[in-house]
């Protein structure tokens, strides 16, 4: 997170939004921007509904639902609302792919 509020300018030249999306409550949200100094959005999804539908979401217990983390993706979405780049893991931490491919988008 904090690489991507370093390279807001970057990120911001080629016309892109970032948005952070957490399990956890707008207020842990909330308290986790401020303590790394993220300026930009993160959204809860508490109910785990737009991680279950990106699959980013790891099922702990398959029997009982049970879910124990997400995943760290990035996801790079058109205006058009297609998928353009995904990058999930470690690899998910570092913008510069991501900041590659809205460039050459934003270029088009």
């Amino acid at each position: 997170m904090q690489a991507y509020q370093a390279d807001r300018q970057k990120l911001d030249a080629a016309d892109t939004v970032v948005l952070g999306i957490s399990i956890d409550s707008p207020a842990a949200n909330n308290a986790f921007a401020e303590k790394l100094g993220v300026t930009f959005p993160l959204l809860s999804d508490m109910n785990r509904k737009v991680l279950k539908q990106y699959g980013i979401l790891k099922l702990y217990d398959v029997e009982k639902d049970e879910y124990e983390w997400a995943q760290r993706t990035t996801f790079v979405v058109d205006k058009q609302g297609v998928i353009q780049h995904v990058e999930e893991g470690t690899g998910a931490v570092n913008p510069n792919s991501a900041i590659a491919v809205c460039t050459k988008l934003h270029k088009k």
